[in-house]
């Protein structure tokens, strides 16, 4: 049998006020996609829409139980008057809940995300980074498993899935670009067309490829990117070790050519900088034939800069386990396993409205998303807390910084 659905109640629904933030910016959104709307009648706008989204993240109560994959959580909440006062939208219906993820397009949220972000301070940042010209940046990638009906995302052979390429604040602690692929897009090459200038992308081994150093380089960025452990260098100055570098476990620090010959001058123009460091190896306890070969005793790290300790770089790369704690978040606490739509364009609109709820929670409390904070949020908008329960545990983040 069937459990029986949740009806969302208005007293269910509250703190409207703390999305004032993102209210604002939304609303330049009120009017794309009504050209296609001939006959001029359209009740559900972008601006609208993405509010939907938010409401059914920071509200555990709109996607409860049976109809977690589905619309219908919003569609409920699209009708209680106190969402429809605040938002200024009217009820509205599956079909055009459904419709909106083919016609709002993804790429306006982009200026919502970056003018978002601007208001940002650090939220965990460490006392040698204060010297970084760039914004410490993580990137990787991570899989969602998507319906068979999705054939575009066809992955294996009986398997359909999707790829979130995503772009990490490390400072910030906040996503600033996800990019959503079918899972067989090469992750590289995303990551080439995604540069930007000013930052330092912090990346593991899978991105290891000297004509991407070179594109990065090329776009006035730097970079931190673990190297294979049998990468192939030429070796062209050894720099001494320093205390600080000693404890953080450096094995060597060089000045490097990476590559063999006939490759070298072809995809990297400029010597690089190379860094072993001394780790405990990870030992597969089964083979599941993925992740990758097995870790030595030791982690290869290049990268193009050269001012910072040894022990500088070891700790940057330290810091880009925070996008893997991401995905954690964004998939298992925003509920982004379970896609909304099955078009590429409505998924990256679930997944700005992940990105934008990341970014309120880091505006509103001053601290980094996590689980605890995440279920204050939760338990405020639903109404079992009160707003001084809220403000009293925002205070004791703020203690702790």
């Amino acid at each position: 049998m069937s459990q029986k659905r949740h009806k969302i109640k208005e007293s269910e629904l509250q703190g409207f006020k703390y999305f004032n933030a993102i209210s604002g910016m939304l609303e330049r959104l009120h009017e794309a996609g009504c050209q296609y709307d001939r006959a001029g009648n359209r009740t559900l706008h972008m601006d609208q829409y993405m509010s939907l989204l938010l409401l059914y993240m920071f509200n555990p109560t709109c996607r409860t139980s049976p109809i977690c994959t589905s619309l219908r959580g919003i569609q409920q909440a699209s009708e209680l008057q106190k969402v429809q006062r605040t938002l200024g939208c009217s009820r509205a219906s599956l079909g055009s809940l459904s419709e909106a993820a083919t016609v709002f397009d993804s790429r306006f949220m982009q200026e919502i995300i970056t003018d978002l972000g601007a208001q940002l301070r650090p939220v965990s940042s460490h006392a040698k980074f204060d010297d970084l010209t760039g914004i410490l940046t993580a990137v990787d990638g991570t899989l969602i498993q998507a319906l068979p009906k999705m054939t575009w995302a066809l992955w294996k052979k009986d398997q359909n899935a999707i790829k979130a390429h995503t772009q990490f604040d490390i400072e910030k602690h906040v996503p600033i670009q996800i990019t959503i692929t079918d899972a067989n897009a090469g992750e590289r090459e995303v990551l080439a067309e995604h540069l930007e200038p000013g930052r330092i992308y912090v990346k593991d081994r899978g991105y290891a490829s000297l004509a991407l150093f070179q594109q990065i380089l090329d776009h006035h960025s730097s970079f931190v990117c673990r190297v294979r452990d049998n990468s192939v260098y030429e070796s062209l100055e050894d720099y001494e070790l320093t205390p600080d570098a000693l404890r953080a476990g450096i094995v060597f620090d060089k000045k490097v050519r990476l590559g063999c010959d006939s490759k070298m001058k072809e995809h990297l123009s400029v010597p690089v900088r190379l860094i072993a460091i001394r780790c405990t190896p990870h030992k597969k306890r089964y083979k599941i034939g993925r992740g990758g070969p097995e870790q030595g005793e030791t982690l290869l790290i290049a990268t193009d800069l050269f001012d910072p300790d040894a022990d500088v770089i070891a700790l940057i790369f330290k810091h880009r386990w925070a996008v893997e704690i991401f995905f954690r978040f964004f998939k298992h606490v925003l509920g982004c396993r379970h896609l909304l739509s099955h078009n590429q364009n409505g998924i990256e609109l679930q997944t700005y409205a992940a990105i934008i709820a990341c970014m309120l929670i880091a505006l509103w409390t001053g601290r980094k998303p996590t689980l605890r904070t995440y279920e204050m949020l939760c338990w405020y908008f639903s109404g079992m807390a009160d707003e001084e329960e809220l403000i009293s545990h925002i205070q004791r983040l703020q203690k702790i910084a």
